[in-house]
């Protein structure tokens, strides 16, 4: 929780990790300081569950979040959802599927609450997983083809439809949160080009939506947690959040 800050907004932190590792440990604290409360959630990984295992769990933390809210003292009626790579995957996948019951599942204890989020926070996830490795350099593709296998089951081109699925750039529509991306220009393990295909997405629908590019940044780092950057989220949630 927040200093000095009553009911503050919630930000849910979604891990990285390929979907196959991580863990909801040493998450980012860099909004803090403007006034959010943050939770940390994990999630069932690839290597124990396919996709879309992870949704569900992070629709059932949403849920749990929500029915909480009091005890713990945020508001519930507007969530931001904010993920790294895989983490900035699921966070954007979970808020581009709103109300959609294929993909809320029934894990946890409170089915009744709400799953949906109010704003997207996405640094570096990969946004389109059937044209990811066409874009990826041979160091991308030597994560991301096991990392895929291992997500859907079976290899992408095996797996067309789930991977469309599974993609936020074909769940974008008219009815969908803000999005705010962030994203290096030198990623060697999720290329640019990826968020550029969900701003594109979210442009032809007229969304409200900010992108960010980092010059010379990679694949996470010191780069994506200085102050600067926060600031300039802090800014654009002040515009699309309802005070």
């Amino acid at each position: 929780m927040p200093a000095n800050k009553n009911q503050p907004f919630l930000i849910v932190w979604i891990h990285g990790g390929a979907w196959r590792s991580g863990s909801k440990e040493s998450p980012p604290l860099g909004m803090l300081p403007y006034g959010y409360a943050l939770a940390s959630i994990n999630y069932r990984l690839s290597e124990e569950a396919a996709f879309p295992a992870m949704v569900y769990d992070t629709k059932a933390a949403i849920r749990f979040l929500r029915a909480n809210a009091q005890k713990y003292g945020y508001r519930s009626d507007q969530i931001i959802i904010w993920g790294s790579s895989a983490g900035g995957h699921l966070a954007a996948l979970t808020a581009l599927t709103n109300n959609d019951k294929e993909m809320e599942g029934n894990v946890g204890n409170h089915l009744n609450e709400s799953s949906s989020i109010q704003v997207i926070l996405d640094f570096f996830g990969p946004s389109n997983l059937l044209s990811i490795l066409d874009q990826s350099t041979p160091k991308g593709l030597s994560v991301r083809i096991p990392a895929l296998t291992l997500l859907f089951g079976k290899p992408v081109e095996q797996a067309t439809d789930i991977a469309r699925k599974a993609s936020p750039v074909y769940q974008v529509d008219p009815t969908d949160p803000p999005l705010f991306i962030v994203h290096g220009d030198q990623d060697p393990q999720v290329p640019v080009n990826q968020s550029l295909e969900l701003l594109a997405a979210y442009k032809k629908h007229k969304l409200p939506v900010q992108l960010e590019i980092i010059p010379g940044a990679a694949h996470g780092g010191e780069a994506y947690d200085k102050k600067e950057l926060m600031q300039i989220m802090d800014q654009f949630l002040n515009k699309v959040l309802k005070k």
